[in-house]
């Protein structure tokens, strides 16, 4: 049960992905996990590695887990898109989105987020074709 985003908020990050992966040939995914238990880095891997990880031509996946119960954000990029983005960037995007998650701004933060990192992967990963959506926009859950 999530309770930290609306309906209407969860439909407006589906469109920001829509916007933000227009823009370049990379994918971006947003996973809200509500366990309490466990290593949170172990299950933000393990749901990268099968919702993202080397399901994209240029393995340019992008992966926000979010875990609101346990005030917890990690940013996965699959391997093309870290070999190109600094780790600052990412650094930076966590500082910033853990930030508006402080004052309670969830969907702001996220939404910020993804369309700032749709500006880092046109930047990396411009369309020259077609451009595919290789990976669902939805928001999934465990």
């Amino acid at each position: 049960m999530n309770t930290f985003l609306t309906d209407t908020e969860m439909a407006s990050l589906v469109e920001a992905i829509k916007t933000a992966e227009d823009c370049s040939t990379g994918e971006i995914r947003i996973h809200i996990d509500s366990n309490t238990e466990g290593d949170n880095a172990e299950r933000a891997f393990a749901v990268f590695k099968s919702l993202c990880k080397d399901q994209t031509a240029e393995k340019n996946a992008v992966l926000f887990h979010v875990n609101f119960e346990r005030q917890y954000l990690t940013i996965i990029g699959d391997e093309g898109i870290h070999k190109k983005v600094h780790q600052y960037f990412w650094d930076h995007m966590h500082d910033k989105v853990t930030a508006e998650f402080s004052k309670k701004k969830y969907f702001e933060g996220l939404k910020n987020a993804i369309l700032e990192t749709g500006e880092e992967l046109k930047k990396h990963f411009p369309i020259t074709g077609e451009n595919p959506n290789e990976l669902p926009n939805e928001i999934t859950f465990s």
